[in-house]
């Protein structure tokens, strides 16, 4: 979505209000393609004593496998986002404002940075998941394999003991 903000900058008494869906199931993140659905954002652009602000929020529905024992899991996250809108800035480079030269926002480019930044490194589906078996692979959470923990213990402390023998 693009946001014609030329008349905002010049007179600024009237917001521009947004409220649309935006297709990301295309993007891959963690090896995977996590949105399942459109991300619903609302939002507005206010331009309040020549200061040029952008507000908004952004549902998001993601899809994705647990970090330790692989079950497939689905979060829902809201997330608010502002940020200050300038046509040109004074030092070259400085992250803290979005330049729009031309008065056009390109929405989308922005809500999909934002978004990726925000979402978790590792998903796990509980705080206390015990995850795999190292040795035969069998999912904790679900059952106790027979595999001794000696033998975890020896391949996770001494890895390159069989090299030895």
């Amino acid at each position: 979505m693009q946001l014609d903000l030329k008349k905002l900058f010049e007179v600024g008494d009237q917001p521009v209000v947004f409220d649309y869906a935006m297709d990301m199931s295309q993007m891959e993140q963690w090896g995977e393609k996590p949105f399942c659905k459109p991300v619903a954002v609302k939002g507005k652009v206010v331009n309040r004593a020549g200061i040029v602000t952008l507000t908004y929020s952004a549902d998001v529905l993601f899809s994705v496998s647990c970090a330790r024992c692989l079950a497939p899991l689905e979060q829902c996250r809201h997330l608010e986002f502002t940020h200050t809108v300038v046509r040109q800035l004074n030092q070259q480079d400085d992250d803290d404002y979005v330049v729009v030269a031309d008065g056009l926002l390109h929405l989308d480019t922005l809500v999909q940075a934002d978004i990726v930044l925000e979402l978790p490194t590792r998903v796990l589906c509980s705080a206390d998941c015990k995850g795999l078996c190292p040795i035969c692979g069998v999912n904790l959470n679900k059952k106790q394999c027979d595999c001794q923990p000696e033998e975890w213990l020896e391949s996770c402390v001494n890895p390159f003991k069989k090299l030895l023998d």
